[in-house]
């Protein structure tokens, strides 16, 4: 009887566990605009040492509410990297690596076929979309092909649950977790490729993909350049699993939100990308307006740019990319005439788009490894 009430009490306790978690969750349109301006209003730093307390602060309930005080072990494991296209300016390779033991991030490579001394190197996480999903969509191939184009080495991976990473679902609880994870070993992949240059490192993405932008900029200074695309808004916290399933913004009495998190990349340079049809259409008056005080802290306000486009929806189309374009060329200095067409417009149609079964890592001739581990128990068991 009482191992049987010992057992009850124990299976109560995780219960009251998980609802605490559950309502310490901030999701979607968590806050009103109203309450997200007024958020950031009282939570400007007076000085850089009140922010960089408030920052330590940031960095580590991210990592509690991941429960990823530390990384998992680095697998020692030799990456794949297989179907090498040479295009106009650039190549293509399909690439497998492990993030953790059985877990495989599935991407490709863009390289350009100038051969450089040295190399900028650029992540490029992917948002939600329709079929075709993630890097298999036409902005998402153009933007890596002309990055590539302009002289740097670019790598695109699959949201988890998408593309080749069927290893667990998308919704899967902890996939929050196992994204941040698999952005943290795709940089360590990058930076592996010989000839790129650490102090040439950026991310880039939209949507979802934004949200990875910043997560990983906040968590990892390496990467020294950030472009969150559509996503750094007050009020709105992300809608999917894959961005606000775990308690990252909330413990207890503590309170942050997603632009305080995107501001832990200051002082390093970045310029916010926003819209007039989503949660990002009050960035020039509301979000923007705390980034510069931040970066004013360090003396870094040229660091910091905004583009606003108030007729454009949510995507990462070609004026939006235009703009990370620029900004990448000054700040990683690539070579953006190589990308200009005789009009002075950035000229994208020598990036070609593939269809999904030539990006495709997994494939007949190339199957997933047998120790890739499936299922979502499984994964989250891993985790």
């Amino acid at each position: 009887m009482k191992i049987a009430y010992t057992i009850l009490f124990g299976l109560l306790g995780l219960a009251s566990q998980g609802l605490a978690q559950q309502a310490e969750l901030c999701q979607g349109a968590y806050f009103t605009e109203e309450q997200g301006k007024a958020f950031l209003e009282k939570h400007i730093p007076a000085s850089k040492v009140e922010w960089e307390v408030r920052a330590a602060q940031i960095r580590q309930q991210i990592r509690n509410g991941m429960d990823l005080q530390s990384l998992p072990e680095k697998p020692t494991s030799k990456p794949i990297i297989h179907s090498k296209r040479e295009m106009d300016g650039y190549s293509i390779e399909n690439v497998a690596f492990e993030s953790m033991p059985g877990i495989y991030v599935t991407g490709n490579l863009y390289r350009p076929l100038k051969q450089q001394k040295s190399y900028a190197a650029i992540l490029a996480p992917h948002g939600h979309g329709e079929n075709p999903h993630g890097r298999f969509r036409e902005q998402t191939q153009k933007r890596c092909a002309t990055l590539a184009r302009m002289g740097a080495i670019v790598f695109v991976w699959d949201m988890v649950g998408q593309g080749d990473a069927k290893q667990c679902e998308h919704k899967m609880a902890k996939a929050l977790k196992l994204q941040t994870i698999n952005s943290i070993r795709s940089l360590d992949f990058l930076l592996s490729i010989p000839g790129v240059d650490p102090n040439r490192v950026a991310c880039t993405g939209e949507s979802g993909g934004g949200t990875q932008t910043f997560l990983l900029a906040a968590l990892d200074n390496r990467v020294k350049v950030s472009v969150p695309v559509v996503m750094v808004s007050a009020y709105f916290f992300g809608g999917c699993v894959c961005e606000s399933g775990l308690p990252i913004h909330k413990k207890g009495d503590y309170q942050t939100n997603n632009v305080e998190i995107a501001a832990l990349t200051a002082p390093r340079p970045m310029i916010m990308i926003s819209d007039g049809g989503d949660w990002t259409k009050n960035t020039r008056e509301v979000e923007y307006p705390f980034m510069q005080k931040v970066y004013a802290l360090y003396n870094k306000k040229d660091n910091l740019e905004a583009v606003h486009l108030a007729n454009e929806k949510h995507d990462y189309g070609p004026s939006k990319r235009k703009a990370m374009y620029a900004f990448m060329a000054k700040h990683l200095k690539l070579d953006l005439k190589a990308v200009t067409g005789k009009d002075g417009q950035i000229d994208e149609e020598p990036a070609k788009v593939l269809e999904q079964k030539d990006l495709a890592v997994f494939d007949a001739g190339h199957p997933r490894p047998a120790n890739a581990v499936m299922g979502d128990e499984a994964v989250l068991k891993l985790l």
